[in-house]
């Protein structure tokens, strides 16, 4: 059986503990959360984990993962102190990373800690493809986020642009991914994850739209260079519960930990 302490009880958190409720190989022994969102989270958590304990930090607990469903200040608080301690984590909030230096933070916490942290693909695919690409020759990484206006609601798109009342596809933002994560940290996940993979975060182009013709996140992504190419259209139901967030992101998580925990792994 894995056991996991889980950073979070949002939207990605409890999608991920209600499909996993059912999964013997799979337990939660701690959620982390604010104090000041403990009373809520201990709700939600006896009825998905009844076993799991609500905590505001890891504490002296050893879970065999630590997995990341909180947002980008979990890494710094809560990441980087276990991996450090040696225990393996996984993150969720890959957008955080565009912060300079904090790639290079996690991956010096995980060596002195003797473990490993992996990054989770979230709501996009082909990461492996675009991997494998890079070692191949990898010459360039367009990517092409459409949301509905009202995903971009209380983004920097908010106000420049009448998202309310919006008739056509609108272009919010056109630059690198590190600038894209920075502005849109909650939306564009998905670039940071493609430029990691690939050619980084300065060297893989962005461009977000707003537009009201779409009720799905629709994620593109064209790759070039000496292996070939290839092009991926993805689109994605938003979370009920938060549509700046894809589904497949919870969905993500979950097969990830299945791969940890099952003995067949894909």
């Amino acid at each position: 059986m894995l056991h996991v302490s889980m950073i979070g009880c949002g939207a990605i958190g409890v999608g991920v503990m209600e499909l996993l409720k059912s999964d013997p190989e799979v337990a939660f022994d701690v959620v982390i959360v604010p104090e000041a969102n403990m009373a809520n989270a201990r709700t939600v958590v006896s009825s998905l984990a009844p076993k799991a304990r609500v905590e505001t930090r890891l504490g002296e607990d050893r879970p065999d993962l630590l997995i990341e469903c909180a947002g980008h200040q979990a890494i710094e608080e809560h990441i980087i102190p276990a991996l450090l301690r040696g225990i393996p984590c996984m993150v969720v909030s890959i957008g955080a990373l565009s912060e300079p230096g904090l790639v290079e933070k996690l991956e010096a916490a995980a060596r002195e800690g003797k473990t490993q942290v992996q990054l989770l693909s979230g709501a996009i695919g082909a990461i492996d493809a675009l991997s494998a690409a890079r070692v191949g020759g990898l010459e360039s990484v367009v990517y092409t986020g459409r949301k509905p206006p009202n995903a971009w609601k209380d983004t920097p798109a908010d106000g420049p642009f009448d998202l309310a009342n919006l008739t056509v596809a609108t272009v919010i933002f056109e630059g690198s991914a590190r600038e894209a994560a920075r502005l849109y940290p909650k939306n564009a996940n998905v670039a940071a994850t493609l430029s990691l993979a690939g050619l980084g975060l300065d060297h893989t182009q962005v461009r977000l739209y707003a537009d009201p013709g779409v009720t799905e996140n629709v994620h593109h992504v064209e790759a070039k260079g000496e292996f070939g190419g290839f092009e991926l259209t993805m689109r994605g139901k938003p979370l009920a519960a938060n549509p700046k967030t894809s589904a497949l992101t919870v969905f993500s998580v979950v097969r990830a930990l299945g791969n940890r925990a099952h003995a067949l792994s894909i």
